[in-house]
């Protein structure tokens, strides 16, 4: 039977998408979270506000998040973004490889697999962990061809609730370890997408002076 883990939904999800739509190093750092997350409900680790605690080994059966807590810094208390940018490193490629070869991955003109289905259906559900992790991707929460255009005392509504809610939210997210997990991971891609910009300044710097501009 195919390993089922947030990780793997969310490459699943990622997979389906427009190519483009979401950057490959992007994707590394967001399956570094969902890893961590992945390993947190499983008792694998606990966090020390911006540091993650390795708990006692475990073995998931899914060999991606057995290497993932392998990989865990048993001897220091790592910072979680340390880990995200060290455990993140080609990460995706990793796991499209592994979806590949267990035909998890449907190919062109085939149609969705089962397990591309199933992740499909959580996204589509609203289920927090993926959705926010797609969230900090930076891809909308609805798969494509689902958007509805609420009227708008619906939209009114969300808005209240969602005003109202802010002051509770923001309280229980600060001893939340899956959203403390959650705003790392978007802080690294945010972090990335600044490098990004400035390598491309350097690069049309370095291209205008050989231009003589």
């Amino acid at each position: 039977m195919p390993f089922m883990t947030t990780a793997r939904d969310l490459a699943l999800v990622a997979l389906s998408l427009p190519t483009g739509d979401v950057e490959r190093g992007d994707l590394s750092l967001g399956l570094a979270g969902a890893e961590a997350i992945d390993l947190l409900e499983r008792g694998a680790l606990t966090l020390d506000g911006d540091r993650i605690v390795p708990g006692l080994p475990v073995t998931t059966g899914d060999p991606l998040l057995d290497a993932a807590e392998a990989a865990l810094a048993r001897k220091d208390r790592e910072k979680i973004a340390d880990w995200l940018w060290r455990r993140g490193e080609g990460l995706a490629a990793a796991y499209v490889q592994d979806l590949e070869r267990s035909g998890q991955v449907a190919g062109p003109g085939a149609g969705a697999t089962a397990e591309q289905a199933r992740a499909e259906e959580r996204r589509a559900s609203g289920e927090p962990v993926l959705t926010g992790l797609l969230s900090t991707l930076g891809v909308s929460d609805t798969p494509a061809g689902d958007e509805e255009n609420p009227d708008e005392d619906t939209a009114d509504e969300a808005h209240v609730d969602a005003a109202d809610g802010d002051a509770k939210g923001d309280a229980d997210d600060d001893d939340d370890p899956v959203s403390t997990l959650l705003a790392a991971v978007g802080d690294a891609v945010t972090e990335l997408e600044a490098q990004r910009l400035r390598r491309n300044i350097e690069n049309d710097a370095f291209d205008n002076v050989w231009r003589g501009y």
